[in-house]
């Protein structure tokens, strides 16, 4: 089901600015934010889509400013609005789960962009989608402090407006009764998608589904005309991650993560151009969690010291980052972990879990077509290498050169001309990491129960080396995904450890060594009956079942689903990937 977007927008009819061709920089401009669902640049004609038409869109483009490095940081979207309301990385509160609705002390919730406009003088209206990701109790606040119809803004304040629109959203790929105008035949598939009926019809559907959002686009372009303000509001329009079809959304890909940016300002506000000229592109790397603080300078807020981004536009633009950090953890039901560093030319991904494959059933996704379809031709045994790799166990590290291979499919971690360059992207990464204090080292019920016993939110908790010894976790995890039989006795030590966080990725290290494993059986025997962690006993349970021996891995998961399931996800997704008989 689609709600409407998190903030979405009355039709404020007032604007503050003096009278005059010109505004001076002390002005505060009207902004119109709108916001798409689940489109990536692959969607937007002008950025060169091959199916999607997107005429106003485009003439935003052609009267406003192209930006062709935007990318989002989690790939889905309520960790991206979550991103966007706090200022932070959803890693670095511990909200990256996809809807999660985890505590966040006042200095964060208290401080979110929202919070900091109305500060600042703006009317801000916010209806709609609730999808922030953190306790219900923080946006029913919010809410209560935004709800307002447009008629009642004071005409006397600057507005700050954001619409989203649905029309373009994964459910929109679903198979309809409604008849198609793209014709399937026409449309350019992926190079990891098979050709078949079911996929041309997904990627019409959609194209279809586009169209509608990019009418929505044109609408609030014909509404400010209309009531004269074109001209004193600045308009920006983005998706809100990547997708939509398999193999997208969700997922760190370009196909998930790279995303349209289009910014119009007007003339009197030609102080904050980033180029000399509108219709001009931008290179600038931009990440989804510079836009909340870009947003709060352009309208002369105050930023709060928490914030994360870099301000990207305006007065007082910042140097440009050389790098975008992005990262994946559990979305809907599946769990999954990995972390993924780019710069303008390269992505490198680290998959911390690479025994579980992108193609993990996710039942939402299941509905679309193509992916049935894909799911089928796979199982049929008709996929080509490239379109099978999506439903099996992935590499631990993938590197992709993104101005030759743009679609991620030629995997070059192990070209020893690129040996330099993934290690300047490996060390980066870790140094992100440890920057932003990344809480998914620790399992997602496993931090939490850590967190409450100790009487703090996630955000605090990882902030404690006491409690979450990050750089410890970061190594056991590289050890574990080294998948060298000589770090065996490493791992039964770490099977030892009084850390259960030590534990899990000593467990993950023997599931990574497959075979070269056996040596440690027994251990992984004991660590499956015994170890206080569920997440321990599920992942040893299931590489018994790897060694055949099922009725052990049965043993096992009753006994958990006797004494009461504290990790869903983890139960959830080893009952799934494991084929028990």
């Amino acid at each position: 089901m689609i709600q409407v977007l998190a903030l979405m927008a009355g039709l404020a009819t007032a604007v503050y600015a003096a009278a005059g061709p010109g505004a001076s920089a002390a002005e505060k401009p009207n902004i119109l934010w709108i916001v798409s669902e689940d489109n990536s640049v692959f969607w937007v004609s002008c950025y060169g889509s091959p199916n999607a038409k997107t005429p106003n869109i485009d003439q935003l483009a052609a009267e406003g400013f192209r930006y062709t490095h935007c990318y989002d940081n989690s790939a889905v979207c309520a960790p991206t609005r979550n991103t966007w309301l706090t200022g932070l990385h959803c890693i670095s509160t511990g909200n990256q789960p996809m809807r999660s609705f985890y505590r966040l002390p006042p200095e964060i919730y208290q401080h979110t962009y929202i919070d900091q406009l109305m500060a600042a003088g703006y009317s801000v209206s916010a209806k709609g989608k609730q999808d922030f990701n953190f306790e219900q109790r923080h946006w029913k606040n919010l809410r209560g402090n935004l709800e307002q119809d447009w008629e009642k803004l004071p005409d006397n304040k600057p507005f700050f407006i954001v619409r989203n629109y649905g029309e373009s959203h994964e459910s929109r790929s679903f198979p309809k009764d409604t008849p198609l105008h793209a014709d399937p035949a026409a449309m350019t598939l992926h190079a990891y998608h098979p050709d078949l009926p079911g996929v041309r019809q997904s990627y019409a559907r959609y194209t279809d589904s586009v169209a509608i959002m990019d009418q929505r686009v044109g609408q609030n372009i014909a509404w400010l005309k209309r009531i004269g303000r074109y001209e004193d509001t600045i308009i920006i329009y983005n998706s809100d991650h990547g997708g939509v079809l398999p193999r997208s959304k969700r997922f760190l890909y370009n196909s998930g993560t790279h995303c349209p940016l289009i910014i119009r300002i007007p003339e009197r506000f030609k102080h904050l151009w980033p180029a000399e000229t509108p219709g001009s592109t931008v290179d600038r790397l931009v990440s989804f969690v510079d836009m909340p603080k870009t947003w709060l300078s352009l309208a002369g807020a105050e930023i709060p010291s928490t914030y994360q981004g870099t301000i990207f536009l305006g007065e007082d633009t910042e140097p440009e980052p050389a790098y975008h950090f992005a990262y994946r953890g559990r979305a809907d039901e599946c769990l999954d972990m990995a972390r993924a560093i780019r710069d303008k030319s390269h992505t490198y991904i680290k998959n911390y879990y690479p025994y579980i494959p992108n193609g993990q059933v996710l039942r939402y996704q299941w509905k679309i077509e193509a992916m049935q379809a894909w799911e089928r031709h796979y199982q049929e045994g008709k996929t080509t290498p490239v379109q099978s790799r999506f439903f099996l166990p992935r590499d631990p590290h993938q590197f992709f050169d993104d101005k030759a291979d743009y679609e991620n499919i030629h995997n070059l971690i192990d070209r020893p001309e690129h040996q330099e360059k993934i290690a300047d992207l490996k060390r980066e990464l870790r140094r992100q990491q440890l920057k932003f204090h990344d809480s998914g080292l620790l399992p997602e019920d496993m931090r939490n129960r850590r967190a409450e016993a100790n009487g703090l939110t996630l955000y605090e908790m990882v902030r404690d080396p006491a409690l979450y010894p990050l750089a410890d976790y970061l190594d056991a995890a590289d050890l574990a995904l080294a998948r060298d039989p000589a770090n065996l006795p490493a791992f039964l030590t770490g099977l030892a450890d009084p850390d259960e966080g030590i534990r899990w990725w000593a467990i993950n290290g023997l599931k990574n060594l497959g075979a070269d494993a056996e040596p440690a059986l027994e251990e992984i025997r004991k660590a499956a009956q015994g170890d206080a962690a569920q997440e321990v006993r599920l992942l040893a349970a299931w590489i018994l079942h790897d060694f055949g021996e099922v009725d052990a891995y049965k043993e096992v998961m009753a006994a958990i689903k006797k004494e009461g399931i504290t990790t869903k996800s983890h139960y959830e997704t080893t009952i799934k990937l494991v084929k028990a008989e």
